[in-house]
């Protein structure tokens, strides 16, 4: 019983606090934390053992993630990335690594110490960013992008500063583990440095040459059974046993499980691999920051409060510092700046293996690391808040800054294209090809540089301020083409030139079918959604594909936006600002009616048989 009593209580705690911090808008992140604080030192369900247990296992969370993270980067990708690896990746890591090493030596510490300290605190937490980049949808702004080439560095640095940890002992490594109790020690413990760091170099070198030669051949002929349990079994056999291997010999598993992951990147199996081993990096992952919350040691952190809450903003801040220089170096949008800065501010979860392995090869004393540890469990505590703090008040002050002011615009045109995203660009090359006058729009300095050599008279500035839009000739442009990426802010844009431009036309671009009703009640002329006519189109690729004859299939795609077209029109009058039972009601309706319209004989026709056409293959598809 004891084992589903523990799985129900972690399982019904992480249900209920994400659910609520989803709510709030605070991530699943800040959720889980606060789940594992819930049941470990407030109410004490789960006691200190048991969620020691529970890390090292859910830290398999963190090792699958680090595989994925591999799997996603061909050594090509790599070595395109070079630059920015190496120069903002290096950079952040030497720079912090020298300002937390005079920070650690200033106090006291022998320089061997302060090394360690600074090189695993420059650190920042992989899971952390990673999974609130990716909810939050930012990971494709170069600020995301950015983050992610430094997180990446980091990864990799750890290969060098677990190589380099045994050779900073200061003590008696055996005092040292016992004084960590904490940590188990590997089977190299009471060798020299210079051997352990041979046998480290040694395993990294087999991990990478038995990918390449021996399990990629292993992969083909598990394929060759066609049974995807026993292919996804060997996929997790592969991440534990690098993992293995590399604890064994005293390095990070999660090091190991990334290695793999690149030597697989260019496996034929890749993603395959990744759809089978991805379910359980999100379970694992917040199971590992649910123990991070259970495992905090309020008594100490209330008996050295202000040590280790002045270490633990310390840190942040220093990061922080070097952050948004760099940020300002490599010239990121001030937005983008911030994000940087603020997101990658705290230590991240490598610190618990390095201070570890620290703490057993000698490096750095147990009752330092126990205090590091902490301070570094606050900093990962404070990252969501952070987070928020830069999305509800950082970024609504800076979404309209940038180190460059507002492009002039030297001469008005008679279409105004506001936002020159996908649906923008696309629109911007019809009109030219028309030699119709257009003035583009948008906010992003490096869009409009590559859409300036291309050839189209795009300007920096934000769309919605009313003196940018009065310079572009709105008072005189007989049409804006409202495309911008912002759902609130195209609807704000809209509004606004409805109320002060009312001779121009406005052909605008909806999310949906409720931003439609949005934009018409804002005043736009003519909406279309965007993704409605090219589902159409691969809808109807898809029923050609599905052996139906292309005449049917056009038949059935007109049918659909026929009936589509009449169900906005009738829903209409149901919307009134939001979705209510009786627009539900309506919409249910509307489905029913669709189905029986797609299955009627009169649509179907009786001359064509459904299955009559085979849909062409190769060239001829092409066709």
């Amino acid at each position: 019983m004891g084992f589903f009593q523990d799985a129900f209580i972690y399982l019904l705690a992480a249900v209920i606090a994400v659910t609520v911090s989803n709510r709030l808008g605070l991530g699943s992140v800040l959720g889980y934390l606060f789940a594992g604080i819930a049941i470990g030192p407030v109410l004490g369900v789960v006691a200190g053992a048991e969620t020691e247990t529970v890390k090292h296992f859910a830290e398999f969370g963190v090792v699958i993630m680090l595989f994925l993270i591999g799997l996603e980067l061909e050594p090509q990708m790599i070595w395109r990335m070079r630059w920015q690896l190496l120069g903002l990746g290096g950079l952040q890591v030497t720079l912090t690594t020298a300002a937390l090493t005079a920070a650690a030596m200033a106090a006291g510490f022998a320089w061997q110490t302060s090394l360690v300290i600074g090189m695993t605190l420059a650190l920042s937490s992989t899971a952390i960013v990673l999974q609130t980049l990716n909810e939050k949808g930012w990971m494709r702004s170069r600020g995301g992008q950015s983050s992610f080439s430094v997180l990446l560095f980091q990864d990799i640095a750890v290969i060098p500063m677990l190589a380099l940890l045994p050779l900073l002992a200061v003590g008696d490594p055996v005092a040292m583990a016992d004084g960590n109790a904490g940590h188990q020690g590997s089977m190299l413990d009471g060798f020299p440095g210079w051997f352990q760091t041979l046998v480290i170099v040694a395993t990294i070198a087999f991990i990478i040459l038995s990918g390449r030669f021996l399990v990629r051949p292993a992969f083909r002929l598990i394929a060759a059974s066609q049974m995807r349990e026993l292919f996804t079994a060997a996929a997790l056999l592969i991440v534990v046993s690098t993992a293995l291997l590399m604890d064994l010999v005293g390095v990070s598993a999660a090091l190991g499980a990334f290695l793999a992951g690149v030597v697989l990147s260019t496996s034929e199996y890749r993603h395959a691999i990744e759809s089978d081993i991805e379910p359980f990096k999100g379970l694992l992952l917040g199971l590992f920051f649910i123990s991070v919350g259970a495992g905090i040691d309020f008594g100490l952190l209330f008996s050295e409060f202000f040590l280790i809450i002045g270490i633990a903003l310390g840190i942040i801040l220093v990061k922080a510092l070097v952050l948004l220089a760099l940020a300002g170096i490599f010239r990121l949008p001030w937005q983008d700046t911030w994000m940087f800065g603020l997101g990658l501010a705290q230590a991240g979860e490598f610190a618990f293996v390095l201070f570890g392995f620290a703490g057993s090869s000698g490096a750095i004393a147990g009752s330092l690391v126990e205090t590091l540890i902490l301070a570094v469990a606050v900093t990962m505590l404070l990252t969501p808040l952070l987070f928020i703090l830069f999305e509800r008040y950082v970024s609504p002050r800076t979404v309209s800054k940038s180190s460059q002011p507002a492009d002039e615009i030297p001469e008005p045109g008679t279409v105004v294209i506001a936002g020159v995203g996908r649906v923008g660009q696309i629109i911007a090359r019809l009109l030219m090809a028309e030699n119709y006058k257009i003035v583009v729009l948008d906010h992003d300095p490096n869009l409009v540089e590559r859409m300036r050599q291309t050839g189209v008279h795009s300007y920096y500035g934000d769309a919605t301020r009313p003196d940018l839009l009065e310079a572009a000739g709105l008072g005189e442009a007989e049409v804006l083409v409202a495309a911008l990426d912002d759902q609130d802010q195209q609807t704000v844009l809209v509004r606004h030139v409805a109320e002060h431009f009312p001779k121009c036309r406005i052909v605008a671009r909806a999310f949906d079918r409720h931003h439609l009703y949005e934009l018409e009640k804002a005043g736009a002329h003519a909406i279309e959604r965007e993704a409605f006519e090219g589902a159409l189109m691969l809808g109807r690729r898809t029923l050609r594909e599905l052996g139906l004859h292309p005449f049917r299939a056009e038949q059935k795609v007109r049918a659909f936006r026929r009936h589509d077209m009449q169900t906005v029109d009738v829903l209409r009058e149901y919307w009134a600002g939001g979705v209510g039972k009786k627009y539900l009601t309506a919409v249910r309706e509307r489905l029913d009616e669709l189905m029986q319209v797609m299955r009627s004989d009169r649509l179907a026709g009786k001359k064509l048989p459904d299955r009559e056409w085979t849909p062409p293959r190769g060239e001829d598809a092409e066709r």
